[in-house]
This record gives structure tokens, C-alpha cells and sequence, in this order.
């Protein structure tokens, strides 16, 4: 994949750590300008650092998607800079506590529901003018196994996911004749990121996966013209 993806240009969100640091440094690798965006500051200067330091090109854009008009802002501003939007990876999500259905609590319940399902929504309605003018875009969202498959005390969680699922497969097929615009909706699997430590505590870390071998996975997707709305789940080889 080596500058196979030069001269386009990717967004990622949760670009701060985890998958999401991980793969847009692998997209920079592959030759794409990477706008960074989280609300960490100090983790996406981090990752633009890395970014420059290897040789690669990336923009960071610091922005809560809870806020209601982050993402209306940050669009606007991409498309005053550059002319399409070849790549976006919506890697930013909450896990809420996990707790029975009955002992959800509201308030983190309705933030996980803010980044995990109305951030997916508005990022694919306010950059869907620059995805249509892109030669050939890829939307990447990612998913958990408990979306599909709910587990118990997961259900705040799984609900989110679920319901971001469902988005990315209707706007997949809304698109899919009117322009070039595939999706692709990848569960990353067991990923040793803080999220995944948060959830299993007891796991030794160095037993799951390490964040670069989804990024990879990723940006390989991204050069593959595979039909959408397409599903996968990343191999687990660590």
C-alpha cells in the first residue's frame, strides 16, 4: 500500500488513540492527507507528530462530536480547504457502563447515544456533498460483535451500535447507484485499545491484538473494490 493512496484525503475521528491513531497513521503512510479530529489535543498533536515525523502529511481539527454543530463546522472548513473528501473512518465511540438494561443511567446513555449513532448521522449528511465528489469514496465505520449478537449488561452499548449499524447500511444502499461511494461497517474485533481494557480489566493486553493490525486491515480495505454495503469482522492474528 505503499503511496497507493496519494493525493486523497481521509478523515478519521477518535484519531487520538487506539484504532483510530493507529489507522490514521497508516493511511499517512499510504500517502493520504489526514485530517485528525477528537477532543484530545494533546493526543492528536501526538499523532499529527508521529505522522510528520514519518514522512507523511495530516491536519488535526480538535472538535466534541456531542456538540451540535462540531461536525457542521468542521465540514465546512474542510470543504473551504480541500475539493473532496476521498476517505472517511468514524472511529469514535462510548462505551457506557456496562450495567442491566434497568440501571442504564440516562445521562451516559445519551452521550454514548450522541457519538455512537447522531455523530454517524451527521458526519455522513454534512460530508456527504465532498464523498460525491471523490472519484471513488470509502466510508468506514466500526462496529462491535455485540451489535448483531447482544449480550447481557451490554445493552446500552450494543443498542448504539446497533443502531449506527443500520445507518451506515441504509445510507450505503441510498448511495450505492447515485454515486461513488462504497461502506464498508468492520468490527475490529478483540483490540488491545483503553476501551477494550476498560470493558475486560482482568485481560493481559498482550493476549489480544495490537491497534496496527486493524488499521492495516483498513487502508487495505480502502484499495479494494469490494461491494457495499460490505461487513467483516478483522482476523484476529496478533
Amino acid at each position: 500500500m505503499s503511496m497507493a493512496l496519494e493525493g486523497r484525503l481521509a478523515l478519521v475521528t477518535g484519531a487520538n488513540k487506539g484504532i483510530g491513531a493507529a489507522t490514521a497513521q497508516a493511511l499517512a503512510a499510504a500517502g493520504a492527507h489526514v485530517v485528525l479530529t477528537a477532543r484530545d489535543v494533546k493526543g492528536l498533536e501526538a499523532v499529527e507528530e508521529a505522522i510528520h515525523a514519518a514522512g507523511g502529511a495530516a491536519t488535526i481539527a480538535p472538535m466534541d462530536l456531542v456538540e451540535s454543530d462540531a461536525i457542521a463546522r468542521l465540514a465546512t472548513a474542510i470543504a473551504g480547504r480541500w475539493p473532496a473528501l476521498d476517505v472517511l473512518v468514524h472511529a469514535a465511540a462510548i462505551l457506557p457502563q456496562l450495567t442491566s438494561v434497568t440501571d442504564i443511567d440516562q445521562a451516559a446513555f445519551g452521550k454514548a447515544l450522541t457519538t455512537n449513532v447522531l455523530a454517524t448521522q451527521a458526519l455522513l449528511a454534512r460530508f456527504d456533498p465532498l464523498l460525491r465528489k471523490s472519484k471513488d469514496a470509502v466510508v468506514i465505520g466500526l462496529t462491535s460483535s455485540v451489535a448483531t449478537a447482544p449480550r447481557a449488561f451490554w445493552g446500552a452499548y450494543a443498542a448504539s451500535k446497533a443502531a449506527q449499524e443500520v445507518l451506515l447500511d441504509c445510507y450505503a444502499q441510498e448511495v450505492r447507484n447515485l454515486a461513488r461511494i462504497r461502506v464498508a461497517i468492520v468490527n475490529p474485533g478483540a483490540t488491545r485499545t483503553k476501551m477494550r481494557a476498560n470493558a475486560y480489566p482482568g485481560e493481559d493486553p498482550a493476549s489480544v491484538k495490537p491497534p496496527e493490525v486493524v488499521a492495516a486491515r483498513l487502508v487495505s480495505l480502502v484499495g479494494e473494490q469490494f461491494a457495499s454495503p460490505h461487513r467483516e469482522s478483522v482476523n484476529p492474528v496478533r
